[in-house]
């Protein structure tokens, strides 16, 4: 396909801003690929200058944590954004989201099954924002004087759920020049809030009694899955716009700076704003945001300002997970367009929605929902990333777009169990060593259990090296049981590629 080029856009027709995204999960032609760098910086930038973030932040602080020891977490979690700049380098290569690449490491049929796991994760994604939006409108209400009810609260999970599906309906190029654009007024809007923070935070705060390095070590679980982390299986659903020569130093640099950098900020903000709003209750209630009433350090004026400008924010980075949701959804095989996929992903959401607003606490659906990410993305992401070094950071694109044994991807049946069983194994290291808010045997967590006591009736008190064990174990067990395959694959490359 031939890109046709508007005039004074730069931009193809087939993405172009506020018009309907024609890719998914299909090959981007170079003539096509209109992104820089920094374009994708800014997108994440825009997505990661986020309230979520200062709602972690303060999560974390919830734990028990001192503000110091919750800094220390909230620096070395988001040295995390590496592994999403690492996990972003394939996209300009194959052209193509990062479940069409990952049929290299598990064949197109094997693909279907951590493609399936990333498509729940995003629907968790979708509906934790939703969950916010509806609770920052629910303030909203509450200072015009309209108290929650479950009447207002289906109402606006309606509105809200027919409102995300606009940017990621639109697609690619729109979300990035929103995003871009929501950069300066939300910078602004948070520097007005840490000015107020800044005359009222307690950073001397002391931690709990019953904080350990063991708890530090879920609290790390925590920040890591829900910055970097949680975000790899992403990283080349937007950088396949880039062009195949792209830097990939400025790749992971840019990216970087357009996550990491924010999202300290944001998760520190929210750690001091925490020390002196709210208390652990209000904060790991059902409604985060309702720390917001009642106290007098924040004029309500600026909170009603403040309130607007989050609901704005939360649709900007949920169009980022609606958007991966639905490219994931054709990488499962169905027979959708990309914005079809987009609207079936809203119908499931919007009853998921209903019932985490109105049955759940959010801190608890947030801590359930990380446990359940690390399990299969910290083994993946090594997987993912292993193949990619094996076949000498090089894809054929082409057969990347093949789903049946015409592929050299092909494998056994179109699987490739190195891959499967290799994730399995990474899974199981992963729960070993997890530390849940969900009682299960002993036997399950038996590292974690190892490291301290088991149910203290709040979760489990030993320490957590999930991130960890599914990382290593998975990308070893790769390494081992997948390089003979990769090194028959990487020979057909090479002839269809014409190199050596």
């Amino acid at each position: 396909m031939t890109a046709t080029l508007e005039p004074n856009s730069g931009l193809p027709e087939a993405d172009k801003a506020f018009h309907v995204e024609q890719h998914g999960v299909d090959f981007i032609p170079e003539s096509e690929r209109w992104a820089k760098p920094r374009d994708i910086a800014s997108m994440w930038g825009g997505a990661s200058l986020n309230i979520e973030y200062l709602v972690y932040g303060a999560i974390l602080m919830g734990f028990g944590f001192s503000f110091w020891q919750a800094l220390s977490l909230i620096v070395i979690g988001n040295l995390s954004w590496f592994l999403v700049g690492l996990a972003s380098l394939q996209g300009p290569q194959t052209g193509t989201t990062a479940f069409g690449s990952n049929r290299a490491a598990f064949g197109p049929n094997g693909s279907r099954v951590p493609a399936f796991f990333n498509w729940l994760t995003q629907l968790g994604f979708e509906v934790e924002g939703l969950i916010l939006i509806v609770g920052a409108s629910l303030v909203l209400f509450d200072k015009a004087g309209v108290h929650a009810s479950t009447g207002l609260k289906v109402v606006l999970v309606f509105v809200a759920v027919a409102i995300q599906i606009i940017l990621p309906f639109l697609g690619h190029a729109t979300m990035v020049k929103v995003l871009k654009t929501l950069i300066i007024p939300f910078a602004i809007i948070y520097v007005v809030l840490f000015i107020y923070t800044a005359s009222h935070a307690h950073p001397g705060v002391k931690a709990a009694s019953w904080v350990d390095w063991q708890l530090w070590t879920a609290g790390l679980a925590f920040t890591i899955t829900l910055s970097g982390l949680g975000w790899a299986e992403c990283g080349n659903d937007f950088s396949r716009y880039l062009d195949v020569d792209a830097p990939k130093g400025k790749i992971v640099g840019w990216l970087f700076l357009g996550t990491a950098v924010p999202e300290m900020i944001m998760m520190t903000l929210g750690a001091l704003v925490f020390t002196f709003i709210g208390s652990a209750a209000t904060w790991n209630g059902s409604n985060p945001f309702q720390s917001f009433e009642g106290q007098h350090y924040i004029p309500s004026w600026f909170v009603v300002i403040f309130m607007l400008f989050v609901i704005v924010q939360l649709f900007g980075i949920n169009s980022l997970d609606l958007y991966s949701s639905g490219v994931t959804l054709q990488a499962l095989g169905l027979k959708l367009k990309r914005y079809q996929a987009v609207l079936l992903d809203s119908a499931i959401c919007l009853v998921i929605t209903f019932y985490a607003v109105l049955n759940s606490k959010f801190s608890i659906y947030m801590k359930d929902f990380v446990d359940l990410v690390i399990i299969w993305i910290a083994p993946w992401v090594a997987i993912y990333l292993v193949d990619w070094v094996l076949r000498k950071y090089r894809y054929a694109p082409a057969e990347l777009q093949k789903t049946d044994k015409s592929s050299i991807y092909w494998g056994a049946g179109g699987w490739n169990w190195a891959a499967i069983v290799s994730l399995v194994l990474g899974m199981i290291a992963a729960l070993s060593a997890l530390n849940t808010t969900f009682r299960v045997p002993s036997w399950v967590n038996p590292i974690t259990v190892a490291t301290g006591n088991y149910w203290t009736g709040a979760g489990l008190s030993g320490a957590d090296f999930s991130v960890f064990m599914g990382i290593v174990v998975g990308g070893l067990a790769y390494l081992i049981l997948g390089t003979a395959t990769v090194r028959r694959q990487v020979s057909k490359q090479n002839e269809l590629l014409g190199t050596k």
